[in-house]
């Protein structure tokens, strides 16, 4: 089986983003060839040839009922039973993708099942498309020739404000990046950390970056996570490129998500990410529009902090 040599750890920044930005639905093939039930094992046989294909979804409407491989096919031929029909042979035990699922749970999923292709259903359950490890390739490639932007997993700087140096850590997020959702926040606390920054200010410095990272992640097409540290604040403002929020009273709202129903799957999306960062916040700030949503975080070094962390 032809792999796709990716991984979340080592790969190039752009080739990353591709992965989170991009959907199944973006890569697969829509041109279906299926039969019906009651098709020969012989007459799929003759599809594969024709076709050039190793696997059929059988189907009744769009609904999909299994799949005939090239490895049913040959037990077939094997046992004798190439005159018999589909649904005494197809696989039934089927592992499928969503069409709005990002490509990154397609390589996973390859990498984790070993299977030369995956159907795929949209959200009423009907069979849309077929993805295979080459259709994940050729689109990559097709996207890397025009992709321009050299994205930075990390970068450090120091700018002056108000006449004061200041540190900056800055952090590209990506879409739907859940493997690596945390990475700023937990970049943000080791900094607080080295600066002898109290506990109870790390600790709502650390629920604000992680919120605005998450928030990235679920809800944007991607972005990024600024932290600067002044001598007696952090202030953290995320960007994202869109889609933007059309309500922002309601979305302050706790309990209230735009998140889909896969994404709530995983354990996110939860509608709390905006109250928490407001919660822990000296200062809070949000402006959106369908370009971006730019959300900002002040947490004060305060001295009543200190004194209450101090007695802890």
């Amino acid at each position: 089986m032809q792999t796709i040599p990716i991984n979340t750890y080592n790969s190039p920044t752009v080739i990353l983003e591709l992965i989170y930005r991009l959907k199944v639905k973006d890569v697969m093939t829509r041109k279906l060839v299926s039969v019906p039930l009651g098709t020969t094992m012989r007459a799929v046989q003759h599809l594969m040839r024709e076709k050039s294909i190793t696997g059929v979804p059988v189907v009744s409407g769009t609904r999909l009922l299994g799949i005939v491989s090239m490895d049913d096919i040959i037990q077939a031929l094997d046992f004798g039973h190439i005159e018999e029909s589909v649904e005494l042979h197809m696989t039934k035990n089927l592992i499928v993708l969503e069409d709005d699922m990002p490509v990154s749970f397609a390589i996973s999923y390859f990498d984790r099942y070993r299977f030369h292709r995956f159907p795929v259903l949209n959200k009423d359950k009907e069979l849309v498309g077929i993805v295979t490890t080459r259709d994940i390739s050729t689109r990559l490639l097709w996207e890397i020739n025009h992709e321009v932007e050299n994205l930075e997993r990390m970068n450090l700087s120091t700018k002056v404000t108000d006449g004061l140096a200041r540190d900056v850590q800055s952090f590209s997020i990506l879409k739907h990046d859940f493997e690596n959702a945390g990475f700023a926040s937990t970049e943000i606390k080791k900094k607080l950390k080295q600066r002898d920054v109290f506990p109870r200010t790390i600790r709502r410095a650390a629920i604000a970056s992680y919120e605005l990272e998450m928030n990235i992640v679920v809800h944007s097409n991607g972005g990024r996570i600024t932290a600067e540290y002044g001598p007696e604040e952090v202030v953290i403002t995320s960007e994202d490129t869109g889609p933007g929020i059309t309500d922002i009273d309601k979305a302050m709202e706790e309990g209230y998500s735009t998140a889909n129903e896969w994404i709530r799957s995983l354990g996110f999306g939860a509608g709390m990410g905006l109250p928490n960062i407001r919660s822990v916040s000296d200062e809070f700030s949000i402006t959106s529009t369908p370009q971006g949503t730019v959300v900002t975080s002040i947490i004060r070094f305060s001295e009543l902090e200190r004194k209450r962390s101090a007695k802890e």
